[in-house]
């Protein structure tokens, strides 16, 4: 069970919003849609295993049965089915779009169905590309929000702009950077919007050090809960899923965050803790490196990302 002092009964009434949540059928996708949920939100889960969604559907609307829950197919490794998603998702409005889908680790060099290298592919090129193509939607709904899933990773690493692809392969430092593009992304789009005058936002959350195993538990839905010795040992610097899907579903939903915040725990090294606006490191915020990150991920998409 979450242990935090915020929780989802706070946010006011999402009734009449509607949130799209990739990666929404496990984890902390799982536990966003469900929050959303719960404070009357419709949620779409976009998903590449549609027999997962629909059990994540069903574990949903048993505790908000009168909500709205749906799926669209969705792959983010594959610029096709992204292409396929957002065609289908724009026919209405979208409150909040919530970039979660992604890989967290890769035993070998892998690739996507585009040929980019798999995490950098999935974490942030197709929903840079979902992005781009849901925009015109985004814009057209009035203080809608981008939230992107940042990680505590990218304190680790830079960004090296000549090897987006790791040639030079190593799982952690591929996920690190990988995650710091997400967050270059996020942050560059928000500057961006209010550049151009939009009501649109973008904000950028991170989990801290969330595990399955440590959640509530919901059958047929990710992993089994740890037992409780292990639970024990782990709580002392982790926290469920269900509590790291708070900041996203603060970032994406409370009226007090703002464009460009950075939300995670606020607890030591915010591995967990209670959700709120937390400081990133300076590089995620570098100007220079998010243009040039920008024009690198319109060219390797197919997909012009223009405000």
């Amino acid at each position: 069970m979450t242990t935090s002092r915020w929780t989802p009964a706070l946010l006011p009434s999402l009734s009449g919003k509607t949130f799209v949540v990739t990666g929404g059928n496990a984890g902390l996708g799982y536990w966003a849609s469900e929050f959303l949920a719960r404070r009357g939100a419709s949620v779409i889960i976009a998903a590449r295993n549609e027999q997962k969604a629909s059990r994540a559907i069903a574990s949903i609307l048993t505790r908000a049965p009168l909500g709205s829950v749906r799926s669209v197919k969705l792959d983010v490794a594959d610029l096709a089915s992204v292409e396929a998603a957002a065609r289908e998702l724009s026919t209405g409005p979208v409150d909040g779009l919530i970039l979660n889908a992604g890989l967290t680790e890769s035993s070998k060099r892998a690739f996507t169905a585009d040929g980019f290298e798999i995490m950098f592919g999935t974490n942030f090129l197709g929903h840079f590309a979902l992005t781009a193509r849901l925009m015109p939607t985004l814009l057209a709904t009035a203080g809608s929000r981008v939230v992107s899933l940042g990680s505590i990773s990218h304190e680790f690493f830079d960004l090296d702009l000549d090897d987006l692809q790791s040639e030079d392969y190593s799982s952690f430092r591929t996920y690190g950077r990988s995650k710091l593009s997400v967050m270059l992304f996020g942050f560059e789009l928000d500057r961006r919007l209010r550049k151009a005058g939009h009501s649109t936002r973008s904000l950028v959350a991170h989990p801290g050090f969330a595990l399955d195993g440590l959640g509530a538990s919901r059958p047929g839905i990710g992993a089994k809960r740890s037992n409780a010795a292990a639970r024990t040992a782990l709580a002392t610097f982790a926290q469920g899923k269900d509590a790291g899907a708070l900041p996203i579903v603060r970032a994406a939903a409370d009226p007090l965050a703002e464009g460009g915040d950075y939300w995670g725990p606020d607890g030591w090294r915010q591995l967990k803790g209670d959700p709120t606006v937390v400081p990133a490191r300076s590089r995620s915020r570098d100007i220079r490196t998010a243009g040039a990150l920008w024009s690198i991920a319109e060219n390797l998409t197919g997909t012009s990302l223009t405000l």
